[in-house]
């Protein structure tokens, strides 16, 4: 049985879409900041950050499903006319967790540079503690640039995320 037309043209559009691209985005910083630090010896603070990064990606995954699908009204008390506000709500907490999640990367990070040095011989954690740092920090601007987005979608008074 072919797709139905309404349901392969909102898939499209969501895909084409500014959020639809900045979810997909979301999605690839997200799982690269955390199997950078799953695929490595972790320990401390790092926990927090993987933490971070495996919910907001679980969270985002989710939603980027349900929108692309078009069943948000399926949703209880989050969808519907609330699912704006809730991609809102999902953003702006992603960011502002993000930014501590940063902090914790940029302090390991300079924790291990002496082990940077081409004579140091063991293993040292420097490059994987700074690709991380690179993919929260691209993960927190992709998430504050989706809340700017949709806040300025929800002020405007529109109840659709595409």
């Amino acid at each position: 049985m072919p797709p139905q037309p309404e349901v392969n043209k909102h898939f499209w559009d969501f895909l084409k879409s500014f959020l639809g691209i900045i979810r997909i985005l979301q999605i690839l910083f997200g799982a690269g900041l955390w199997v950078t630090i799953a695929a490595n010896k972790y320990e401390g603070a790092i926990h927090f950050v993987l933490f971070v990064a495996v919910l907001f990606w679980l969270l985002t995954l989710t939603a980027f499903f349900i929108t692309l699908l078009d069943k948000q009204d399926l949703v209880p008390v989050l969808g519907g006319d609330r699912w704006l506000l809730s991609n809102l709500v999902h953003d702006v907490a992603a960011a502002v967790l993000y930014l501590p999640a940063i902090g914790v990367m940029i302090y390991k990070t300079e924790r291990y540079e002496y082990c940077n040095l081409e004579q140091y011989k063991h293993h040292c954690l420097y490059k994987v503690y700074l690709a991380a740092a690179v993919f929260a920090c691209l993960g927190a601007v992709v998430y504050l640039v989706s809340s700017v987005y949709v806040g300025c979608r929800k002020c405007r008074g529109e109840q659709t995320v595409v």
